[in-house]
């Protein structure tokens, strides 16, 4: 193996498929119960729209094709996130042996990825959006340096392709490119770049792939960015002070968990000559270095004068996506980096693609003994099912608590509408006037808990919905311990 992906870099890529196949296959043994962000791609793709909710749709659109193609299923899911997380190694890949003149430092730099925690392994348990904006910095990445190195027109319109699809992937993407065009200008020679007429490609097919959300955008501002505000915001904090400490302190956590496990783990192939790789670089190394320090910048800005006191590490995670890149790129120009350096690093990298899927399995099967529940341990599947069987008729509508049951129910019983009272998808004239309807949520641990709020609120707006059957759900966990229940709960209305 070590031979081939020095000489072929087909190999790497045939390695990463394989590591992600792996993934795959482990997400569809384990349990058919859906994640939190899982629960509301399903939810979400029973239609398209030009926004949902406080996340851009860009996932989502591509979510709802896949799903057109193969039913709303665990293979829907698994297979659209895979795939775009391979793309975004092999994006990487590409720029590493497009820019580096040793083969060996591009592998380490594309595999070096798998060593930060949000990419690696947080990727793969339940986010979406995330590995969405992953995949457009790495399209953004290997466009932008791509034209730098050899311009044409192809490539200003690849990287206005990326900007605008990662503007719709997060919000917060918009700091990458804001940040490129930065470290551009600190560059004497890449200057022309940006004034070239070209760039107006670039300008234009952005806006174009942007148009149609920013226009949703423009008419949903407060919905769109509501939920994001709250994420960043800590009202508890009274003084300026204490807001700015708790917010530069938070950013310096989500640095250092996005950039310091990859960083000392590259020691193992580097370290030897750590001074005079710190000391050298290239036009390549200084500005990725720039693109990353001036994200940071402005995360750092919008602490002292945005009022944000939260950072998210994933939210730094697709701008470290380019860190193992630039130390490399540093080591080759500082030509420090033995002939042993893939040998070394290698055993690093097939330990975390053992690890992850391992990982990722033993949480579940093991959960109840060794660690507590996951998500996947609640058997959604059986509450479900044992909810319909209770009633008298098949329902036209399904209510719940919140879009990951939404999800849920959409897996196991696909061919049910379902909402989530209070969300803009009852809005829809599907399901406006329903003949019956099934309402379902969890009790959250309470002996006889209350109907949750936003389906009394529902049934506030129905006073012709008479109850007709009401029950309980109490199942064991999904490989849970002898004793351990989970309980649902339903209640069924018609005219």
């Amino acid at each position: 193996m070590l031979t081939a992906l020095k000489e072929r870099p087909s190999a790497l890529y045939l390695l990463l498929a394989a590591y992600f196949l792996a993934n795959m296959a482990v997400r569809l043994m384990l349990p058919a119960s859906l994640e939190l962000d899982e629960g509301q791609q399903l939810y979400y793709a029973q239609w398209l729209s030009l926004g949902y909710d406080s996340q851009p749709p860009f996932y989502n659109w591509i979510q709802y094709g896949v799903v057109q193609l193969l039913g709303p299923t665990v293979l829907s899911l698994t297979l659209l996130k895979n795939l775009m997380l391979f793309a975004s190694y092999a994006l990487m890949a590409a720029t590493g042996f497009m820019l580096l003149k040793r083969r060996d430092l591009a592998v380490i730099a594309a595999l070096a990825i798998l060593t930060m925690p949000q990419v690696s392994f947080e990727a793969q348990r339940d986010l979406t959006h995330t590995v969405a904006l992953i995949f457009c910095t790495a399209l953004f990445v290997f466009a932008l340096l791509g034209t730098l190195k050899s311009p044409s027109l192809a490539g200003y319109a690849l990287t206005g392709l990326a900007i605008g699809c990662g503007t719709i992937s997060k919000y917060n993407f918009a700091l990458i490119p804001l940040a490129a065009v930065l470290a551009l200008l600190c560059e004497p020679q890449w200057r022309r770049r940006l004034f070239d007429w070209r760039i107006l490609v670039t300008l234009a097919i952005a806006a174009l792939v942007v148009l149609p959300h920013g226009l949703w955008f423009l008419d949903h501002m407060e919905e769109a960015t509501r939920n994001t505000i709250g994420k960043m915001t800590d009202t508890k904090l009274k003084t300026l002070t204490g807001q700015i400490a708790v917010g530069l302190r938070s950013l310096t956590a989500a640095a250092l968990a996005s950039a310091a496990l990859t960083t000392l783990l590259l020691l193992i192939p580097f370290g030897a000559n750590l001074k005079a790789t710190l000391r050298s670089g290239n036009e390549w190394s200084r500005l990725l270095g720039r693109i990353m320090m001036f994200v940071v910048v402005f995360l750092a800005l919008m602490v002292l004068f945005g009022g944000v006191s939260f950072i998210k590490d994933r939210w730094l995670a697709p701008c470290f996506l380019m860190l193992p890149l630039y130390l490399c790129l540093k080591v080759e120009a500082a030509n420090s980096a033995p002939d042993t350096a893939l040998k070394r690093f290698l055993p690093v990298a097939l330990v975390i693609m053992v690890l992850v899927p391992l990982t990722l399995t033993l949480r579940v099967f093991l959960a109840g003994s060794y660690v507590e529940y996951q998500k996947q341990n609640v058997p959604y599947e059986k509450a479900i099912d044992g909810a319909l069987a209770a009633l008298p008729q098949r329902p036209a509508l399904v209510l719940t608590v919140d879009q990951q049951l939404a999800g849920n129910v959409r897996l196991h019983a696909p061919d049910l509408a379902v909402a989530v009272p209070g969300n803009r998808a009852t809005t829809s004239a599907t399901f406006q006037h329903p003949q019956a309807v099934l309402l379902l949520w969890r009790d959250k641990g309470r002996p006889q808990p209350e109907l949750p709020q936003n389906l009394q609120d529902w049934l506030a707006t129905q006073p012709d919905m008479k109850q007709q059957t009401v029950g309980s759900l109490a199942l064991p966990y999904i490989h849970g311990k002898a004793g351990d229940f989970y309980h649902f709960h339903y209640a069924f209305y018609t005219p």
